[in-house]
């Protein structure tokens, strides 16, 4: 595999059709295509429009501008720590895996962190994800198996 020159950047407005095509693509390897309503117009809102934004994104590029992979970061709040950063999704196009671009983005976000003052930064993974589990790892972080994830749906 030849080595690919890439930029890691906080994404701007103009990146959002480009971050919708990874969702989507990210929605597939998670065998869940039918799942993602959200769209490119609610990216764009969510993100951009509105103040405070409800998330904050970094794309890395490569040197023509082409989007090969991104992290989607928001604010919650830990009644034991204080406000911690939840890290939603980190996805690199598989045709560029293996070139650093997820290190670099999943850095990103502990800088991000780190200067905003949050106290912790969360994730999940899902379990047949071994390559993704074996990423996080490398960090010596804890993956908690002890916790089962609830949500409702509206």
């Amino acid at each position: 595999m030849s080595s690919v020159s890439f930029v890691v950047r906080t994404a701007v407005q103009a990146d959002v059709n480009a971050i919708f095509q990874l969702i989507n693509e990210l929605a597939v390897f998670e065998k869940a295509p039918h799942e993602v309503i959200n769209t490119p117009e609610g990216l764009l809102h969510d993100g951009f429009t509105i103040n405070p934004p409800l998330y904050t994104a970094q794309v890395s590029e490569n040197a023509e501008g082409v989007i090969l992979g991104f992290s989607l970061c928001y604010i919650r709040y830990s009644t034991w720590k204080g406000p911690v950063l939840y890290l939603e999704d980190l996805y690199v196009k598989e045709s560029f895996r293996g070139n650093g671009i997820g290190k670099a983005l999943f850095e990103s976000c502990i800088e991000y962190a780190k200067a905003n003052g949050y106290k912790r930064l969360t994730w999940q993974v899902l379990d047949w994800n071994r390559t993704a589990i074996d990423f996080y790892k490398k960090w010596n972080a804890v993956l908690d198996p002890e916790w089962i994830n609830g949500s409702l749906n509206f």
